[in-house]
């Protein structure tokens, strides 16, 4: 091949500007504020080399932010390779790193602070249920997907008050029953919560899948008034009005 037919099939340089859906990943970078929040909760970084030697350490700030687009956009860690954030290797080990010291968990903890004193947590009216999602690369807390051929899958059981904000999540197997994770979510709340009194319930919102006399005497011992939709209810009253649609 000639340099001039080269020079016809090198692609040709942009003529427009980038538009506001058309970004790059410089625009997934973690902002300043959540960086100010993010930072006192990282562990003190730790020389491991024999030596006291080896590469230089990839910045704290600059994993977040790779860490950050893999968990906004969905991609693969191996992705990161193909952007200029950081390599994959790097921030799979950097976030491996931050998930055992607890860094997201205290991350959660002082948004949902941030959040109580901005807006105040609707303590008044809480809502539990569980939704089964796809785990194809496995794991300790997998099991198979009675909904989905058998394939690997996990239960995510979350709690959250009457803004819709999350403040309790369990994981586990795909197969295990939505009502057999209240005890473990209600125990997993992430914030000091305020003592219910006869002025001040606390109502517990769940569908169906939770109508055990189990289920109410758990709540009962945790303090919430359960609201529990029976089964049956919603076919009783389809037979009643046609068209009726379920109301979550």
């Amino acid at each position: 091949m000639t340099q001039g037919e080269m020079k016809e099939q090198a692609p040709k340089p942009r003529s427009r500007k980038r538009t506001p859906n058309n970004c790059t990943t410089t625009a997934f970078r973690i902002s300043d504020e959540l960086w100010a929040i993010l930072l006192p909760l990282l562990p003190i970084p730790v020389n491991t080399h024999r030596f006291g030697g080896g590469r230089p350490r990839v910045s704290d700030r600059q994993c977040a932010d790779a860490i950050f687009y893999v968990l906004r956009t969905g991609c693969q860690w191996q992705a990161l390779n193909q952007t200029n954030l950081c390599a994959h290797s790097t921030a799979h080990d950097r976030f491996q790193e931050w998930v055992k010291t607890g860094v997201f968990l205290a991350l959660w903890q002082a948004g949902i602070e941030q959040f109580d004193e901005l807006c105040g947590i609707d303590w008044d009216w809480l809502a539990m249920d569980g939704a089964m999602t796809k785990a194809p690369l496995g794991g300790e807390k997998t099991s198979p997907n009675p909904t989905d051929r058998g394939k690997s899958g996990v239960k995510r059981s979350v709690i959250t008050e009457g803004h819709g904000v999350p403040l309790a999540v369990v994981i586990e197997g795909a197969n295990r029953h939505d009502m057999k994770l209240t005890r473990p979510t209600l125990a997993e709340i992430v914030v000091e919560r305020p003592t219910p009194t006869e002025a001040k319930p606390q109502g517990m919102c769940l569908d169906k899948g939770y109508d055990y006399d189990e289920v109410r005497d758990i709540l009962r011992e945790f303090g919430f008034t359960a609201h529990i939709r029976a089964r049956g209810e919603e076919a009783k009253v389809l037979k009643k009005e046609a068209g009726f649609k379920a109301r979550r």
